[in-house]
């Protein structure tokens, strides 16, 4: 994500959104952090830790009791995101009002729904772990039986993206395969080939061979083709391809830079 910049303040300590996987060191960012990212912003984002960094980094301490006072009130907790919002007067009133009517309008989707959005933003981030402990947790969930289908299909093969993402290709087979059963989508067979040409211990179920032809395998693997020219192509290769090209020291710590960074990235999958 990108993050507005305005003014620096006197932080020692950034915040760190775990689930955005950034740092902020000012009232600014915090407040477009909130603004642009409210369905991760929910459900106990305002914390103890928070307010003391709002208190101790950002020197707002007379906002941060009140926002301990509203937390222990029992009341709204949505309602410290506007009013932390509304102390920054990065927002205008029409903005932080659009914003509550955007938070009123996820609060009202179905349990399922909710949690379903909240996973597909994480995996967005590649939290990929996170988001597998969300779908996970909406199939555990005592209403997953009376989703329909469709919705759980589309659940399972959400959460089969993600454990290819990682790697774990035996549990994203089997979490496509149970996506197709409830989607009977063509498209899950064709991750689920793809799946195969990453892992030959990987193949084809027999009851899909008569619905996969040759010249959808052929498709399938010139997509398969085109998708790993990209990834040869992609920003991070050539950032590495740029480092071996620089001198000894400055190869040394743009790896130190990069390994450090790719740390970070992983932390979230975990």
């Amino acid at each position: 994500m990108s993050v507005i910049l305005c003014r620096r303040e006197k932080v020692s300590h950034p915040f760190f959104i775990e689930n955005l996987g950034i740092h902020v060191y000012t009232s600014q960012e915090l407040c477009y952090a909130i603004y642009n990212h409210p369905l991760l912003a929910m459900d106990g984002f305002i914390d103890q830790n928070l307010i003391d960094f709002i208190r101790e980094e950002l020197d707002m301490g007379y906002t941060a009791l009140k926002m301990e006072r509203w937390m222990k009130s029992g009341e709204n907790q949505d309602e410290l995101l506007f009013l932390f919002l509304q102390e920054c007067s990065y927002y205008t009133t029409a903005e932080i009002s659009r914003l509550r009517q955007k938070v009123a309008a996820l609060r009202k989707l179905p349990p399922l729904e909710y949690a379903k959005n909240k996973a597909d933003y994480l995996f967005g981030f590649r939290q990929y772990g996170r988001a597998i402990a969300g779908y996970e947790k909406i199939l555990e969930s005592y209403l997953a039986p009376k989703a329909d289908d469709a919705f759980l299909g589309r659940v399972f093969n959400n959460l089969g993206a993600c454990y290819a993402r990682i790697f774990q290709f035996d549990k994203a087979l089997a979490a496509y395969d149970k996506a197709y059963g409830k989607l009977k989508d063509v498209s899950v067979l064709e991750r689920i080939y793809h799946l195969s040409l990453m892992d030959p211990k990987i193949t084809l179920k027999e009851r899909y061979q008569s619905i996969v032809t040759e010249e959808m395998k052929a498709a399938w693997d010139e997509d398969f083709a085109g998708a790993g020219e990209k990834a040869r192509q992609s920003e991070e290769l050539r950032k590495l391809e740029d480092l071996f090209g620089k001198d000894p020291i400055r190869r040394r710590d743009g790896a130190r830079q990069m390994l450090e960074a790719w740390k970070q990235e992983y932390r979230g999958m975990a």
